[in-house]
């Protein structure tokens, strides 16, 4: 099988991407808002916070660079309920599909793991992001609480 230069290709969390993990959200949460407490606490922290506590990570890699990114943080209230966190794209690597693969292998993942539901939590200025999360099957919902102050817009998606 030839693979093509351009080919992105989706991997998990492995220790060598936690410095791209941080530094392609600083890089989009910097463009559009301000970094917060919790950004940081994740970011400096994704075992801990994600991997270890049931959650997954996953890049897209671009020519062995990794040029995107998402998590899947399992919810603390339950273990069938998952959250979609982090979504990063590097702006050099948009317009290839990259936020809609790594969207989707995370709910396939959510799938495999029996999950009831994913929930993520975006901001309405964000116009692609949410037009995005709407054609992978999220559904607009009231916010509730959240740890971030730039969250005005909460989606799900639930699995029958």
């Amino acid at each position: 099988m030839i693979e093509r230069a351009d080919e992105v290709k989706i991997v998990t969390y492995h220790p060598e991407y936690q410095k791209a993990f941080k530094e392609l959200n600083e890089e989009w949460i910097t463009a559009y808002f301000k970094m917060e407490e919790k950004d940081y606490e994740v970011l400096n922290n994704p075992e801990e916070y994600i991997i270890n506590k049931g959650g997954h990570i996953v890049f897209a890699l671009l020519n062995g660079e990794a040029v995107g990114t998402c998590a899947l943080i399992q919810s603390k209230e339950s273990s069938t309920v998952y959250e979609l966190a982090k979504m990063a794209v590097s702006p050099k690597a948009q317009g290839k599909q990259i936020g809609y693969l790594i969207g989707k292998a995370l709910i396939d993942i959510a799938k495999e793991e029996n999950a009831d539901q994913v929930f993520l939590e975006t901001n309405s200025k964000l116009v692609p992001a949410v037009r995005l999360y709407e054609k992978l099957g999220f559904k607009h919902v009231p916010v509730s609480e959240s740890p971030y102050e730039r969250c005005n817009v909460k989606m799900e998606l639930n699995f029958d």
